[in-house]
């Protein structure tokens, strides 16, 4: 085959962007390894598109790079997918990841294909490119590695998420309890839950844990402020540590609460591993959502007002 080379050159790269960006963590999510066999597929598939698009143009081949098209339609289904079995699962967690983090996921994996598609088409360019200046063939593999792979790279550390520790001062502090029969919770003056319960409350006053999260400018805290981005780090450090709560248990829901005057964000939580360190850890990496993030200073208005 004419350009064989070239697309398997492609096809291999594009295959490794994806698997390299394809990973079980504490989220469980790709589930292993059903979800990463539909994923892994995918990206082999994305990764042959991206392949033959140079040999389609060298043979004038112009209507079979319209796939592309097609191909980018595909995609926006996996992300459709991602959405849709995310939503439907959402009721089974004790603490829901929200729709914000699922819409942030959905649009990773959807993002990740591309990036499968891209490394393999510049992967073959490289090789041709080589090829047509009569560089040996060794060499031509080699470059062609190099620029698909190095641009590869480069995008996935472009793609890599902010998390919450960029943003803001993570702080572990003790509850304080107020008002009546002190059934109200408090951390740093601001009242996140009343518990009626004696039971209740003494366990909240065993075990409970208080967390605060110091926006470090106007726009982490325009970003803070946000509730599926406060949901989801609520759910990442419930994943990772626990939470003592059950189904119909109400009163031992994790909670953030918003300060109206600083824009802190005070949260709740009785934990099964209650280390303050790996607390902290915990919430300084959950990811900073897509849809959440907020950058008034950007505007003229807001970096007056900020002034």
């Amino acid at each position: 085959m004419k350009y064989g080379s070239m697309i398997l050159l492609g096809v291999c790269l594009g295959a490794l962007a994806r698997l390299f960006s394809l990973r079980v963590d504490y989220r469980q999510y790709p589930g292993y390894p059903r979800g990463y066999l539909v994923h892994l597929t995918l990206g082999f598939i994305a990764a042959s598109l991206g392949g033959l698009v140079v040999p389609a143009l060298l043979q004038a081949n112009y209507i079979a790079v319209t796939f592309l098209g097609a191909a980018a339609q595909q995609f926006r289904g996996i992300r459709t997918m991602e959405r849709q079995f995310l939503l439907e699962i959402e009721d089974t967690e004790l603490v829901p990841r929200g729709d914000a983090y699922i819409e942030n996921i959905a649009k990773i994996f959807e993002a990740r294909n591309y990036l499968a598609m891209i490394t393999a088409f510049l992967s073959t360019l490289g090789y041709y490119l080589a090829i047509t200046f009569t560089i040996p063939f060794i060499y031509a593999i080699g470059i062609g590695i190099f620029l698909g792979g190095g641009l590869g790279y480069i995008l996935h550390a472009v793609m890599k998420e902010e998390t919450v520790g960029d943003i803001g001062e993570v702080k572990i502090v003790d509850l304080d309890f107020s008002g009546p029969n002190n059934s109200n919770i408090k951390v740093e003056d601001v009242v996140v839950m009343n518990v009626g319960l004696n039971e209740s409350l003494k366990k909240w006053q065993e075990s409970g844990i208080g967390i605060v999260i110091e926006p470090t400018n106007d726009n982490a805290r325009a970003t803070l402020a946000n509730t599926g981005q406060r949901q989801a780090i609520i759910h990442d450090t419930v994943t990772q540590l626990g939470v003592k709560l059950d189904v119909g248990v109400q009163d031992y829901t994790p909670l953030a609460r918003l300060n109206l005057d600083n824009g802190k964000v005070c949260i709740i939580i009785i934990p099964i591993e209650p280390d303050p360190a790996c607390i902290k850890k915990a919430v300084e990496n959950t990811p900073v959502l897509e849809a959440s993030r907020r950058k008034p200073l950007e505007s003229g208005p807001g970096k007056i007002a900020a002034d």
